[in-house]
């Protein structure tokens, strides 16, 4: 396999999870009896580019189908997080009735139901029906279509160039970047800006969040690379903020290269710590196996002993991230009794591999749960302060990542 961006051979292995299925492919009943389809899981990082990445094995209608189950705004958290953005890119860009906002992957219109509410003239991209859908019934305009070069093509013979290009957590998700990234290029206008929000490699390597890992996700990008890959599509990086979302993410702001901003000393310092902490040596990368194999471990044991102990033992959140982790660790039903998750989208299905039944919170007061895995580790204060209730029993919270923790 080639490198996705500089076409180098990869050559090493960042780390393998084996076999699983795709993290947001939730089961029916009546697929429990059917066969499932696993893909192996392995990363590599290149050596010239430095862009960790999948191994190709599937294209990406595989994964965002008309079923795709996550939507955005069952997260209080997130919602907020998108409302401040608008308010704050509005005023930032003197965005008004003139202005147009493109959102690529737009999901349910979490984001841009704000500009809608503005009068900010606002265009969705969103491929999967589901969710589409349901930012059209928020008043979000949508084109249900993968987003490219040809598709940037077509927009703008509509006459539909961007004042401004927002990208929340899909650049990772792009089998072709650098198309991708071309494509933003042409749709945004000679003076225009691009927002991109991405989990940033640094923070996956710091805090051993192997459970990021999944095969939606087929890039873990650096600052480093985004800027090497927006330079070849005539785009510049000059501004960049550093999130506590998704347990560390970054929010980079881009322009044509032909622009007359100038780049702030934000992006030589994230490139800069990222050289620090070793992202363009090959040694960073050779220990993360061990360190996903004794979270994975820790958890096992813990869990084990509470069942010989007769706890009942359950789990929040039917996250993508959940279902890395407990594939990985071959936690099924037997270890683990259920799920609550607050989406109806995802409730009586079951995980993708584990068959664990996914059940609305509703039910946490009935069941009285001992024991309760918050997979979402990235929300967990959120969901703690929802079910903050489970203490009258003497339930407890725990997190698997970046280790065994127990939480107040």
């Amino acid at each position: 396999m080639k490198c996705r961006h500089c076409e180098s051979i990869l050559e090493h292995v960042f780390i393998d999870l084996g076999f699983s299925p795709p993290s947001n492919a939730y089961l029916s009943i009546e697929d429990l009896d059917k066969i499932e389809v696993y893909l192996p899981l392995k990363i590599f990082v290149c050596d010239n580019c430095w862009l960790v990445q999948t191994k190709d094995y599937a294209t990406a209608d595989t994964f965002f189908d008309h079923d795709y189950a996550y939507f955005s705004s069952f997260s209080k958290s997130w919602l907020k997080h998108a409302k401040q953005y608008v308010e704050m890119i509005s005023e930032s860009l003197q965005l008004n009735e003139n202005s147009m906002v493109v959102e690529i992957a737009s999901n349910d219109g979490y984001l841009l139901k704000n500009f809608v509410t503005r009068n900010i003239p606002c265009l969705g991209i969103e491929p999967t029906d589901s969710t589409a859908s349901a930012a059209e019934n928020e008043g979000v305009p949508v084109i249900r279509k993968f987003f490219s070069s040809e598709l940037a093509k077509e927009l703008i013979t509509q006459g539909k160039q961007a004042d401004l290009i927002i990208g929340n957590n899909v650049y990772a998700h792009v089998p072709d970047i650098n198309d991708f990234t071309r494509g933003i290029s042409l749709l945004l206008k000679k003076d225009g800006v691009l927002t991109l929000e991405f989990p940033h490699l640094y923070s996956l390597l710091e805090q051993n969040q192997f459970d990021t890992i999944y095969h939606e996700h087929y890039s873990y990008l650096s600052l480093y690379t985004v800027s090497k890959i927006f330079n070849r599509a005539g785009l510049k990086v000059w501004h960049v903020e550093e999130l506590s979302t998704h347990g560390g993410s970054l929010r980079v702001y881009g322009c044509h290269e032909s622009d007359n901003r100038t780049i702030d000393e934000s992006v030589n310092r994230v490139i800069e710590c990222e050289a620090i902490f070793g992202l363009k040596e090959l040694d960073t990368y050779k220990n993360f196996q061990e360190e996903a194999n004794r979270i994975k471990n820790d958890l096992l044991i813990y869990l084990i002993n509470m069942k010989k102990e007769g706890k009942k033992i359950s789990a929040y959140g039917a996250a993508a991230k959940g279902n890395t982790l407990l594939n990985y660790a071959g936690i099924k039903a037997d270890l683990l009794d259920c799920v609550y998750d607050a989406s109806p989208h995802k409730q009586n299905k079951y995980l993708p591999g584990s068959h664990i039944p996914i059940y609305s919170p509703d039910r946490i007061k009935t069941d009285a749960p001992d024991v309760i895995l918050i997979l979402p580790w990235n929300i967990k204060d959120e969901i703690i302060s929802q079910l903050s209730y489970i203490k009258a029993w003497g339930g407890e919270f725990i997190t698997a990542v970046p280790e065994l923790a127990f939480l107040e």
